[in-house]
């Protein structure tokens, strides 16, 4: 194994996992709104998926997006528009109360989170990153296999991370109108991360 290239590729993934992206914005905004505990789901679902698709891509499925580069442009934009969606949900979601219904305003679901790194245009750069750039590390499919226990590794560290960020502003967050307010402002950074979508159409 190339032990300066497996530090470059140590390096780069943790900057990609823990800086701000539709993932982590999502999970600072249910670590808010809805605690800690109710967002493992969705922290788990982010980490398994994604380390999944880095796989998946890795061992092989690449080659359909080579194949079939229309496939791309349908999962981007397909993306983008999902993202615009879960910033409204984000937008306008509060705190819920114990009078309210609990089948409303659940944070996101395990599966959800996990199908959701597939039309993450920041989990796409980071795969792709991570395939090609990184592929030198060690030989086939040990390189793989050491790529996706990274990402289980740094997703389970990142999500938790941010989701905890989350959860630590309740205290300071107490009104509806605050939780709100924030809540916009994350949705408004959700749609700011679907700038590099736009800008490489």
């Amino acid at each position: 194994m190339s032990q300066s290239l497996f530090i470059a590729f140590v390096m780069f993934a943790t900057v990609m996992f823990f800086t701000p992206g539709p993932n982590n914005i999502m999970l600072l905004s249910s670590g808010l709104t809805y605690g800690f505990r109710p967002t493992i789901p969705h922290i788990m679902g982010i980490t398994v998926g994604f380390a999944f698709m880095v796989g998946a891509v890795g061992f092989g499925l690449g080659t359909i997006f080579i194949a079939y580069p229309v496939l791309q442009t349908i999962l981007k934009y397909g993306g983008a528009a999902y993202l615009i969606y879960l910033a409204w949900v984000i937008a306008m979601s509060e705190p819920p109360s114990a009078e309210e219904d609990k089948s409303r305003g659940r944070p996101m679901t395990f599966w959800g989170a996990a199908m959701f790194q597939w039309v993450n245009a920041k989990g796409w750069v980071m795969v792709i990153g991570t395939i090609t750039a990184y592929a030198a590390i060690a030989a086939y499919p040990w390189n793989i296999m050491i790529q996706v226990g990274l990402s289980l590794v740094l997703g389970i560290l990142s999500c938790t991370a941010w989701a905890l960020f989350g959860t630590s502003l309740r205290p300071v967050l107490t009104s509806r109108r605050a939780v709100r307010a924030f809540n916009i402002i994350m949705a408004v950074l959700l749609l700011a991360s679907l700038y590099p979508v736009f800008m490489d159409a």
